[in-house]
């Protein structure tokens, strides 16, 4: 039994007692989140949060649709540097990495031989020769380390923790942290600012599609004096903790995939829909032959179902036949309805194909392929440049 089913999830709570956690790291502000009653999930072998027991799902959602959310993840922090560090960096990635210029982040995504996709994450460009990885969970160290064999960089941990900050009064919360927000502070920008005494990197980034932005810890934070002041940054703009499942929602509405789920070692690129982040024309790269020859048909797309909320593993049907999987699914509170992300088994079903969808309740109901993101085309949400009206 899976938690794809629809009706049983596993998930991690704080209890009394020692013993059989010990590969598993909880974030440095792990003691904010149990109060709260939080859920957790496993991811790098961190702790995040799902759900919290003082506020629904729905309540987190609105609360990052027009107010702060904060998200504490478990994305996992790589450290390259070194004078080959970013000829290796070019050499993992699809994209010219040499264009990510020192003070702005980009998207790392990586590829096995074959094409098929290995793991995504944001690559901070802190320095000309140092980088930071804050990869998605899944085996990228090792592989990272084999194809650095006879260059000059280090791989390292830093021990470094990623929070995010999203919603429209985000920025809001950052100024009132920092004094003022850091200049060309623009999306995927990363810097540098002085939180509460304390020097902390931040980047103009998130998973959800809205105006917001992350904050990284280090070991040498005093992390309970950075969250205070956050926490009285924050207080005015309604600043909360959320778990996953509210963020979940919105990543969904805005075609953010999820790595090991929507994507996998047997999806390329094009067929996830992430063939705008393949620079087919740059030097060689891992998978690049394979992609060279594959079909570039995108595979992925949303799903609306007016009925019901579509089920996680479900199939997927047109004229009858199955030809696809739901790969994510929920409802949503914006729109009104169910929502999701299918996997298609041909390009040729794309959107507007009409489709019957397998939901949670174990119905079979009608449905639409849509496009991603299912609104906000533009991404001008993020950039601070639509503030959407809320139905």
């Amino acid at each position: 039994m899976r938690s794809s089913d629809g009706r049983t999830r596993s998930v991690v709570r704080d209890m009394p007692g020692a013993g059989w956690d010990y590969s598993i790291a909880r974030h440095p502000y792990h003691e904010h989140e149990r109060p709260k009653g939080a859920h957790y999930c496993v991811y790098n072998r961190r702790l995040m949060a799902v759900c919290f027991d003082d506020h629904t799902i729905e309540e987190g959602y609105w609360r990052l649709r027009r107010q702060a959310a904060v998200l504490h993840t478990g994305e996992y922090v790589l450290e390259f540097s070194g004078p080959d560090a970013e000829a290796l960096l070019d050499r993992l990635f699809t994209k010219d990495v040499a264009k990510v210029k020192a003070g702005r982040c980009g998207y790392g995504l990586a590829c096995y031989e074959d094409g098929g996709l290995l793991v995504d994450g944001i690559l901070l460009r802190l320095a000309e020769n140092r980088f930071w990885y804050a990869q998605a969970d899944g085996d990228f160290y090792g592989w990272a380390r084999a194809h650095a064999s006879g260059m000059d960089v280090s791989i390292t941990d830093p021990d470094v923790f990623v929070s995010q900050v999203q919603g429209p009064n985000s920025l809001k919360v950052l100024e009132a942290a920092a004094g003022s927000l850091p200049e060309k502070f623009t999306y995927f920008a990363c810097t540098q600012v002085e939180l509460g005494g304390q020097d902390v990197v931040v980047t103009r980034t998130g998973y959800t599609n809205e105006l917001g932005w992350e904050f990284y810890t280090e070991p040498h934070h005093d992390p309970e004096a950075l969250w205070a002041h956050l926490q009285r940054a924050g207080a005015g703009f309604g600043m909360e903790i959320l778990g996953l499942d509210a963020m979940n929602i919105r990543r969904i509405e805005a075609g953010i995939l999820n790595a090991g789920s929507d994507f996998n070692e047997t999806t390329t690129p094009y067929a996830a829909g992430l063939g705008r982040f393949v620079d087919a024309d740059k030097a060689d790269f891992i998978g690049k032959a394979a992609l060279e020859a594959a079909d570039k048909g995108r595979r992925s797309h949303g799903i609306k179902c007016p009925d019901g909320e579509p089920l996680i593993s479900g199939a997927v049907y047109v004229n009858g036949s199955s030809a696809g999987v739901v790969t994510a699914g929920a409802t949503s509170p914006f729109m009104g309805h169910g929502i999701g992300i299918a996997l298609m088994d041909s390009p040729d079903h794309g959107p507007g194909t009409s489709i019957e969808v397998r939901c949670k309740d174990g119905s079979r109901l009608t449905g639409e392929l849509v496009e991603l993101p299912m609104y906000d085309q533009a991404c001008e949400i993020p950039r601070g440049k639509l503030v959407p009206q809320h139905r």
